[in-house]
């Protein structure tokens, strides 16, 4: 799970299993594999960064 950020600056956590699309429109934008879409503050690159970390927490990528 992940931690982030809505553009209204509520905090809310997103499992990152379920993101399919990450982009910056400027604003980015996480679309997920059900088709919902969230825009958060964070920068696209962060977003990345975070899935990352969280899939090798949880073995789904090496070390």
């Amino acid at each position: 799970m992940i931690q982030l950020t809505r553009l209204n600056g509520d905090r809310f956590t997103l499992n990152a299993l379920w993101i399919e699309q990450v982009q910056s429109h400027p604003d980015t934008t996480i679309t997920l594999s059900n088709g919902k879409k969230l825009v958060v503050k964070e920068a696209e690159s962060d977003v990345l960064r975070l899935a990352t970390a969280y899939y090798k927490q949880i073995g789904l990528t090496g070390r």
